[in-house]
């Protein structure tokens, strides 16, 4: 009898356990970080990431920041697990030490970022920047597209006058002609055009791919690998919706950004939406991003991006 009684209370401990691990198996909340302009925003406007999660009990937080580099020191110090940003914040991020994850990117899309001038600019090509003030954003993703612009013409960063203001800032600065030139992504590239008549000197194609990645804390990411995947399939269902519904992913937009509608059906006309996971090829040029910066000076050490790889794809 007592063999019987120690089988049945080993039984019921083992039954406790792992019913105490598939509860830790999931968060109580997840905290997302979003810009209003990003893909990130879409998701939080049609709540279907809530409403799954909301399924299995799990909360989600949505945490706006003005842009990438920003985001991601919130997830490095730990008030977000997740994140969207171009395909610079990440390798800064990580040179500061950030403990990130890559779970997935976009589609290339490089219509979406250009470097611009005023309608009226003498300026007709890159190597017409030389010696020019330049506003962008810096350790953003068209910082990229600056230094492979620039070296493709024949110049190289020192030939400029990079002038670092946030978007916003950066606008303002343009239209009162303080700077030369602008180097912007979409929607405020749609913006500036539709606006100011502003002209493309150079847009990302040949040049970079232009990604979105889907970034997450290590913690997160490994620590909860089931919920994590269940964003990138939500990221992949909303993506297909976005693409068939232009019209209607505008209009969110626009409610989100305070831009005109118009301006973000010009945007999501040169923007594929998608979420797949990360690839070599993807690391690959990743990585020749991170070496660029290194090289031109404007990273402090050498990064090696592959250590932010996700445990599930080494499977």
């Amino acid at each position: 009898m007592k063999a019987k009684g120690y089988f049945f209370s080993a039984l019921a401990l083992s039954i406790s356990l792992m019913a105490g691990t598939s509860y830790a198996a999931q968060p109580e909340t997840v905290n997302v970080g979003y810009q209003k302009a990003n893909i990130f925003a879409l998701l939080k406007y049609r709540g279907t990431l809530d409403a799954r999660f909301k399924q299995e009990g799990i909360n989600v937080k949505w945490v706006e920041f003005p842009a990438g580099p920003q985001m991601l020191e919130g997830l490095n110090v730990g008030s977000i697990d997740l994140a969207a940003t171009g395909d610079a914040p990440p390798v800064f991020a990580q040179a500061a030490q950030a403990d990130l994850i890559y779970l997935g990117h976009s589609p290339a899309n490089p219509k979406t970022e250009a470097i611009v001038v005023p309608k009226a600019s003498a300026i007709k090509s890159v190597a017409d920047l030389k010696g020019k003030r330049v506003a962008l954003n810096k350790g953003s993703d068209v910082n990229y597209l600056l230094v492979a612009a620039l070296e493709k013409a024949g110049l190289s960063y020192k030939d400029i006058t990079p002038v670092y203001l946030a978007p916003a800032d950066a606008r303002a600065a343009f239209q009162r002609g303080s700077v030369d030139a602008w180097v912007i992504w979409d929607p405020y590239l749609a913006e500036v055009e539709a606006h100011t008549g502003a002209r493309e000197v150079a847009n990302a194609e040949g040049l970079v791919p232009h990604y979105t990645f889907f970034l997450a804390s290590r913690k997160f990411a490994e620590g909860y690998p089931e919920a994590a995947k269940q964003v990138i399939d939500e990221l992949d269902k909303l993506s297909s919706w976005a693409n068939a519904n232009k019209s209607d992913a505008a209009a969110i937009l626009a409610k989100s950004t305070g831009l005109d509608q118009s301006i973000w059906q010009a945007s999501l006309a040169r923007m594929p939406y998608g979420a797949s996971r990360m690839t070599p090829q993807v690391f690959a040029e990743q990585q020749k991003l991170a070496d660029d910066f290194s090289r031109v000076g404007l990273l402090p050490v050498k990064v090696d991006v592959s250590k932010a790889t996700w445990s599930q794809d080494k499977k």
